[in-house]
């Protein structure tokens, strides 16, 4: 798997295009904002963007998909619950300064369970609310890899105190992911570096509460 991750706006969001190995087809994960810099990248590998999925729907993860997405005719994959938010970007930027963003009536809605088969992978769509309410994670089960958005991050986890977010929750979310998929499944988090699922139950101040 080819994963190239770009890190984008005034919060350091990470967007990622992946593909398998030597594809003309890919997908990009939370294209969160520079629009230019992100269709370069797509041009310059050269490949079909099959599909944008959506993490969650926070201004900084889903500031450049319609750009994006209008540029190059992939369809959004976004969490049901969430897909308002999207619709009405603007309206749900918590602090002045941030935008102008434009809004995006999403193709595809996501409700976890799901197994979508895009570009050459199977991805199962995973459940993890907690840092906002329709949180999904995306589990490439035959590379170990998850896309976790701000669920998990490097010796963190996601902030729980914006509209809609638990920390009781957000736990059990990651308590899941922990239990249910490897140890050595790499984690492509939204913010910070990537790390694994091992390296974090070891290591992450945060997650000795599971162990509670």
């Amino acid at each position: 798997m080819d994963v190239r991750t770009f890190t984008v706006g005034p919060v350091a969001e990470n967007t990622y295009i992946v593909r398998r190995d030597g594809s003309d087809r890919a997908l990009i994960v939370d294209p969160g904002d520079e629009a230019d810099k992100l269709l370069d990248a797509i041009d310059t590998l050269g490949v079909q963007l099959d599909a944008i999925l959506l993490t969650h729907t926070h201004f900084d993860h889903v500031g450049a998909v319609a750009p994006v997405a209008r540029a190059t005719g992939a369809e959004v994959w976004v969490p049901k619950i969430e897909a308002f938010v999207l619709a009405d970007i603007m309206s749900f930027v918590p602090w002045p300064g941030f935008g102008p963003f434009e809004s995006y009536e999403a193709e595809h809605t996501l409700e976890g369970g799901e197994r979508l088969e895009l570009a050459g992978f199977e991805i199962d769509v995973l459940f993890t609310p907690g840092h906002s309410p329709g949180h999904v994670t995306f589990s490439i089960p035959d590379e170990q890899a998850i896309f976790s958005g701000d669920v998990l991050f490097q010796q963190s986890i996601g902030r729980t105190d914006l509209p809609g977010g638990d920390h009781n929750t957000l736990l059990e979310s990651i308590r899941n992911l922990v239990d249910s998929l490897p140890g050595e499944t790499a984690v492509h988090p939204g913010h910070m570096g990537m790390t694994t699922l091992a390296a974090e139950r070891a290591t992450n101040p945060f997650l000795a509460e599971l162990a509670r």
